[in-house]
């Protein structure tokens, strides 16, 4: 049996797509039976998960599958954006993105690397890192540090030996097709009370068939 796990936030939770089998992680797991083999899949996720949070679930509560996994895919740092957006401002003034963000990305970095490490020790399975889709796009904020996140995500692969699933490459451009509630792609959107940041049905089936021949023998 092969065995797929896939660890994230409230994206891998499921969160926006309508029922349990239309998130990604479950949509992989049918392509791959599709594909005739013969797959089950684990899901570590939970809503307002940054890279820290992630690490101490995996280290602290998810020790049973990982060493049987074939497949692991890793995909979190949203989170860890958007509390950097809270602290600055809660810091009320632009000098402090010149600061908090840096250290934030060098954070979720770290917190990557390690991920990786620790499971590398348990697992000789294939990771899979993604990169982060922008749900604001034309906020030029958003784009400078979902870019700056990528970035980092794709170095830290790099140097690990991880695989990349550019995310951000496959809905590029469809954002509004493929986020819920997406209105006008703005960081003033959530501000006024409508986070559309998860994807839709659509957008969870974009990411499996594209996660797919990535997590697959």
């Amino acid at each position: 049996m092969y065995r797929y796990i896939a660890f994230g936030d409230s994206i891998t939770a499921g969160y926006s797509a309508t029922a349990p089998a239309f998130a990604y992680p479950s949509r992989v797991v049918t392509m791959l039976c599709k594909r005739r083999c013969k797959a089950m899949g684990d899901v570590l996720a939970e809503a307002g998960w940054t890279s820290a949070d992630l690490d101490g679930a995996v280290f602290g509560d998810f020790p049973g599958p990982l060493p049987t996994a074939d497949a692991i895919s890793v995909w979190v740092g949203g989170d860890d954006l958007v509390n950097a957006a809270f602290m600055m401002l809660a810091r009320g003034n632009a000098a402090s993105a010149r600061t908090v963000v840096p250290a934030t990305l060098k954070r979720y970095g770290q917190d990557i690397a390690v991920l990786v490490g620790a499971i590398r020790k348990v697992n000789k399975g294939k990771i899979i890192l993604c990169t982060q889709y922008n749900p604001f796009p034309n906020s030029p904020l958003a784009v400078e540090a979902v870019a700056s996140l990528n970035s980092v995500t794709e170095s830290v692969a790099s140097r690990t030996g991880c695989l990349l699933a550019p995310v951000h490459q496959w809905f590029a451009g469809r954002e509004a097709a493929l986020i819920a509630g997406y209105r006008s792609g703005r960081i003033e959107d959530a501000l006024r009370g409508h986070p559309a940041v998860h994807p839709n049905n659509r957008g969870h089936l974009v990411i499996a068939e594209n996660l797919t021949p990535l997590v697959a023998p």
